[in-house]
């Protein structure tokens, strides 16, 4: 089963969507996205809160 999570449902406005496998590569290409696309420091995507967020929305791809 494929998970996926939309950027734009974890606050950015941004069209991205991030595929993998489980959860936690999600989490990681997440962090990454963030710190690439959108300037988020290492501190703010190692923050819990970050890894919370974005667990709340990964669902099944459809």
């Amino acid at each position: 089963m494929t998970r996926e999570l939309h950027c734009r449902d974890v606050g950015f406005d941004c069209d991205a969507v991030v595929t993998a496998e489980d959860d936690d590569e999600i989490l990681r290409q997440a962090a990454d996205h963030a710190k690439k696309v959108h300037a988020m420091t290492d501190e703010e995507v190692d923050d819990p809160s970050f890894a919370t967020v974005v667990r709340e929305q990964i669902h099944e791809k459809v």
